[in-house]
């Protein structure tokens, strides 16, 4: 059985074999350096604190301590 091939020598049928996978291809989200971080009070103990996102109004914000006796690490 012959297999027509595209441009890039690729088989217009089949099985994908090589090549572009699909999926996540995040091209080096991480590891860029620091990040930028946000004051803010914790709504927890209501000390200042320093995060990593910007606060949003309305939506609870926890220190580094309050945050991992919540989340039970």
């Amino acid at each position: 059985m012959e297999r027509k091939s595209d441009s890039r020598g690729r088989s217009s049928g089949g099985f994908n074999r090589g090549g572009d996978r699909g999926g996540f291809r995040g091209g080096g989200s991480f590891n860029q350096g620091p990040r930028e971080m946000h004051k803010a009070t914790c709504d927890e103990c209501k000390q200042e604190c320093e995060v990593p996102f910007k606060p949003t109004q309305g939506k609870p914000v926890f220190c580094s301590n309050c945050y991992k006796k919540k989340k039970g690490y």
